[in-house]
């Protein structure tokens, strides 16, 4: 996932804006981390680069 992905998406639930944590970033891609709601708190895990939202 790249980071100008977060301009586009939000919280599918009460589609607030979403937090983003970083654990492992390679050459300017999201491998692993976590997108975490702002308003609903609910928390989506990024793997291999994909947000499952």
């Amino acid at each position: 996932m790249k980071r100008e992905t977060l301009d586009i998406i939000c919280c599918p639930v009460c589609k607030g804006d979403l937090e983003l944590k970083v654990e492992k970033e390679e050459n300017g891609e999201i491998v692993k981390g976590k997108l975490i709601c702002k308003k609903c708190e609910v928390t989506y895990e990024i793997e291999d680069g994909i947000p499952n939202l």
